[in-house]
């Protein structure tokens, strides 16, 4: 079995958690820029977390067989916070990087005046740089934050597929469904989804456009409920080709519309590698495409 996480944050985890996940099939993970828990007060403080998970997390999941990539954004929590708003301006340096293959977490929190100007600013960015869009839908009032996120992006004038809405579920998956969006699920304790309520979402809505992460962080995760997920859909009559198209084709062909996801080298001998959008194959390797095509 081979695994995208599409949305983990690395940078909160241990090497013991590289070495699980790789023995688990994870062979590429996402790391989406993110609060860490406690307000920044100033720009530098993004600038080196940014360089970190351009620079230092790659190199150590690079020690367990993993590619590391990341999006890079201002988070809506921090969004509203004044102090912040210069990370506007860093942003652009730091989208022309090889790693990143989205502009992202970015979206709602509380739903702010603050929160709409920054989320409108960063999906311009994601047009002007030609990258996809990872959206962070909102903990609170979770059915008014994705409505409004669609109409957002509606505005835009970003394809809707090129953008991800994630954390969503069974109230909200509906709303982005009929939208041409990605629909992004985290496998996450009490708070998000779990799998067995992922695998009733598929068997309902199917498979296309349909990503599933961990979220992993800080907080109470688990790195390993990509692997949980795919082994309740086994269990729940899907076959490994479905468990492949949501843990593998869906994500990479998502991201691979970045033209950065370079995989050349991530598959070991033998493990087989199928054809996707926005990505060039050649034998068992996922070259990336040059942006000026």
């Amino acid at each position: 079995m081979r695994i995208v996480d599409p949305h983990i944050h690395m940078t909160s985890r241990t090497t013991d958690d590289y070495e699980r996940m790789h023995a688990a099939g994870v062979r590429v993970v996402v790391e989406p820029s993110f609060w860490l828990g406690q307000p920044r007060t100033s720009v530098g403080t993004f600038c080196d977390y940014f360089d970190s998970i351009l620079g230092w997390e790659p190199f150590r999941a690079q020690q367990f067989g993993i590619a590391h990539f990341a999006t890079i954004g201002l988070n809506p929590k921090e969004a509203n916070d004044p102090r912040c708003r210069e990370v506007l301006t860093e942003l652009p340096r730091y989208l022309e990087k090889d790693r990143v293959v989205a502009v992202g977490e970015l979206g709602y929190d509380s739903m702010t005046r603050e929160e709409d100007e920054v989320f409108a600013h960063q999906l311009a960015l994601a047009v002007e740089h030609g990258l996809p869009a990872l959206v962070h839908t909102p903990h609170r009032d979770k059915l008014a934050g994705t409505r409004r996120t669609l109409d957002v992006v509606r505005e835009s004038g970003l394809a809707p597929g090129r953008v991800l809405v994630d954390h969503l579920n069974e109230v909200t998956v509906g709303e982005v469904a009929g939208s041409g969006c990605w629909m992004g699920f985290s496998i996450y304790p009490d708070t998000k989804m779990d799998p067995h309520r992922m695998v009733a979402v598929l068997r309902e809505y199917g498979l296309e456009r349909m990503v599933v992460n961990s979220a992993a962080d800080w907080g109470r995760s688990d790195p390993l409920l990509t692997l949980r997920t795919a082994e309740a859909m086994l269990e729940g009559g899907f076959t490994e080709d479905d468990v492949d198209r949501v843990l593998w084709r869906n994500p990479v062909e998502f991201y691979g519309q970045s033209e950065r996801l370079d995989l050349d080298g991530v598959l070991e001998a033998g493990e087989p590698v199928a054809a996707t959008s926005g990505a060039t194959f050649e034998g068992n390797s996922v070259l990336r495409g040059s942006r000026d095509a």
